[in-house]
Formats: structure tokens, sequence, C-alpha cells
């Protein structure tokens, strides 16, 4: 039975493309704000181990 199952499974996927999937397209603006707040949050301990 589970591989009925799984036949039934593997003929019903399809393949979406990535856009279509999320609904929209995605911009990069995550990797600034992950970039610019690592910076910050380096320069805020470096401040830190500086200040004591």
């Amino acid at each position: 039975m589970r591989n009925d199952r799984e036949k039934l499974m593997v003929e019903q996927e399809q393949h979406i493309a990535t856009e279509k999937a999320r609904a929209g397209s995605t911009p990069h603006v995550v990797r600034y704000v992950l970039g610019i707040s690592l910076t910050l949050a380096i320069i805020v301990m470096i401040v830190i181990v500086w200040g004591y």
C-alpha cells in the first residue's frame, strides 16, 4: 500500500518556477540588511571591548 502511495505522489509531482511558487519576485534586500546589521554588531562589540 505504501508503494502505491509513493508512486501516486511521484506521478503528481509538479515543478514550479521559484517566482511563481513564492507568488512574486524576491529582492536581495535581505542581503543588505544582514550585511549592515553584522557590520554594526561588530563595531558595537569592538567599542564595548575597547571601552572596558
